[in-house]
């Protein structure tokens, strides 16, 4: 697989810290960052129909990206807020949900990929505030990857509401992943938590990885995005 750089940023519902509503911004902040896959957190609106916060004809006219398609609510951009952004003309080979335990709706987003005739696994996801169903979350997504029914190099990125690289984050390491080294993302003005995360399967080597604050991303979200160049081992 060539170098490929992916990136992760929960956008907040497209709203900024001037608590202006602004899509377009977003896309900006993306074209900065360049990355040739993305996954968002908060791309869906809450309430009514959980449109999609960015819209669709936007993808079409101001974006190279194209959503993957997870077959869920016709107005929403992923599920659950989650959703996996592939440059125009990428090759999705399977897509799916994937329900978390959770006490309020929350889940993660599947999608394989094929980049040069090779398959990539993405999953976006955002986990919980409270620590306990954290760890039984991301015990979920380590069920799925080991019962998955065949090996494939996987990126796992998102929000992860976890300060310290301890504890729930830590049972990645007996799976055969690892955590991408990347500073604090949130909050955008004055980032001092890793809540945001990359997670690579061990045949993924990271040549380059961190935190895109322009003076456009520290006003487009409360979070900063996250990015990191990857390639087969």
């Amino acid at each position: 697989m060539p170098a490929l750089k992916v990136a992760t940023y929960n956008i907040r519902k497209c709203v900024g810290t001037d608590r202006r509503r602004q899509p377009e911004r977003i896309l900006a902040v993306l074209a900065e960052i360049d990355a040739d896959i993305v996954a968002l957190q908060e791309a869906d609106k809450r309430f009514g129909m959980r449109s999609s916060a960015i819209p669709f004809h936007l993808f079409l006219e101001n974006s190279p990206y194209v959503p993957v398609s997870f077959g869920g609510a016709v107005h929403s951009v992923g599920w659950h807020g989650n959703a996996i952004l592939v440059r125009k003309g990428m090759q999705v080979r399977h897509a799916q949900m994937l329900p978390l335990p959770a006490l309020e709706p929350r889940g993660a987003v599947v999608a394989e990929i094929a980049v040069n005739h090779h398959s990539l696994r993405i999953i976006g996801t955002h986990l919980d505030l409270s620590g306990l169903w954290r760890r039984r979350q991301i015990r979920t997504l380590l069920g799925f990857l080991d019962n998955a029914a065949h090996l494939v190099p996987t990126v796992i990125m998102g929000d992860f509401n976890q300060w310290s690289n301890r504890g729930a984050l830590s049972e990645f390491a007996f799976h055969h992943h690892r955590l991408v080294h990347t500073p604090p993302s949130f909050h955008s003005r004055r980032p001092v938590a890793r809540l945001d995360r990359i997670i690579v399967s061990h045949d993924l080597i990271v040549e380059e990885a961190g935190v895109h604050s322009s003076a456009l991303a520290r006003v487009a979200s409360d979070h900063l995005p996250l990015w990191a160049t990857l390639k087969n081992a």
